[in-house]
């Protein structure tokens, strides 16, 4: 496996906050892209989101890691005057600019596409917005739980019959975001390969959402008819439902036409095969409860162990439904480098989440902490032309604030 670093020499400036933009650099830092991570003086709040409900409590800050890693990172406050020439500089040094302030200030602040590409023609700026550049709530705030999920449709999909609408995982819209803004980057750049010209490119949480659901919006636009939601008791098709093993195990059970005769084999019912509520697709459809009712009684009586080596048999699709805490545990995320090992963040976190992306034979950056709060001020200023004058002026003027320490 070589380490060619396939962006190597690329430079990337994240002026982003959250997740989607930030986790769409570090894609590119992954496979060697240098990337510099520009925060407010106060920071990124995303820094301390180990410690917000409903995420998940820690003294790590795990959340900052995992969409910052291999950065370098400097403080600047862009609603100083002083700031421009910086942010300037920062430009025509970058071949890529993310940027996911909302349009309102993006203005004020003259960081438009239209305000920056003058300094460098040949950026590649990327955009991440909530519900898109154009429309009548192009302006609104979105956090991937209003944008990705509830106003794609989602969310009103992914519960069951009777339920409300419950509160997905947290950043799971927004990686997906990620990897599709990751997507049209790679797109502008290899454009611009072709004709050496830069270009905007842009996506939001809401068209992702849209495309996540796209099944079920394309029926929508075609007035196909929808089942009710999802009850496991009453499905649409008991082969494509929830069962719950003898030992508490959930795990999502789905059986093709074609391994109908091998399944039933398989779990000791070839009955089912002859008997008559189930024996055309019209009484089939209507005993749907009562062959989900077989399937309870057949799959409680024996473990999950059992079932796995089973279903592994017959080649049938399943899952077993894990946590969070039996997925790190699983032997597939290390055999296929998913989660791979942290440098220097400290405390209890050693490993991280790579991103999805792998190329056979090229091997990935070795991820390595996110950087403090204003950790490499000094160094990228130096490396953009400020002497030191210069810099001690954007100090005392509070455009560029301190760096706090390695601490995250």
């Amino acid at each position: 496996m070589t380490n060619d670093n396939i962006f190597s020499g690329l430079k990337v400036v994240d002026l982003a906050s959250f997740i989607a933009g930030p986790s769409a650099a570090v894609i590119l830092s992954d496979f060697g892209a240098d990337v510099i991570k520009v925060e407010p003086p106060s920071g990124d709040l995303w820094r301390h989101a180990n410690k917000l409900p409903p995420q998940p409590v820690s003294d790590d800050a795990y959340p900052w890691h995992l969409s910052n890693r291999n950065k370098r990172g400097i403080t600047l406050d862009l609603k100083s005057l002083a700031a421009q020439p910086v942010l300037e500089r920062l430009v025509k040094w970058a071949d890529v600019l993310i940027v996911n302030t909302p349009h309102p200030a993006r203005k004020r602040l003259k960081l438009d596409y239209d305000d920056v590409v003058q300094w460098n023609p040949r950026l590649i700026y990327a955009d991440i917005t909530g519900f898109g550049d154009k429309g009548p709530d192009a302006d609104l705030p979105g956090f991937d739980i209003t944008s990705y999920w509830a106003r794609s449709g989602l969310l009103s999909l992914t519960r069951d019959a009777g339920a409300p609408p419950t509160w997905p995982v947290a950043g799971s819209g927004d990686n997906a975001t990620a990897v599709g803004l990751y997507s049209a980057i790679v797109t502008a750049l290899y454009r611009r390969e072709r004709t050496g010209q830069g270009g905007h490119v842009t996506t939001s949480l809401l068209a992702e959402g849209v495309w996540s659901a796209s099944v079920s919006i394309q029926a929508a636009l075609c007035e196909a008819k929808f089942f009710p939601l999802h009850d496991r008791t009453h499905p649409a098709n008991a082969a494509m439902n929830v069962y719950r093993a003898k030992d508490g195990t959930w795990f999502v059970l789905i059986i093709t036409a074609d391994k109908l005769e091998a399944v039933a084999k398989a779990i000791g019912r070839p009955d089912l095969l002859t008997d008559p509520r189930f024996s055309d697709p019209a009484k089939l459809m209507a005993n749907m409860p009562a062959l989900s009712t077989i399937f309870d009684e057949v799959f409680c009586a024996q473990p999950m162990a059992y079932w796995y080596e089973v279903f592994s048999g017959v080649h049938v699709t399943f899952g077993a439904v894990r946590g969070p805490q039996e997925v790190i545990d699983d032997p597939q995320l290390r055999a296929n480098e998913i989660v791979v090992p942290l440098e220097g963040a400290g405390g209890k976190l050693t490993a991280t989440i790579s991103s999805p992306i792998q190329l056979h034979g090229v091997a990935k950056v070795p991820a390595k902490r996110a950087p403090a709060l204003g950790e490499h001020n000094e160094e990228v200023l130096r490396q953009l032309g400020f002497s030191a004058g210069e810099i001690d002026g954007l100090r005392t003027s509070g455009t560029l604030p301190r760096a706090k320490g390695h601490a995250a």
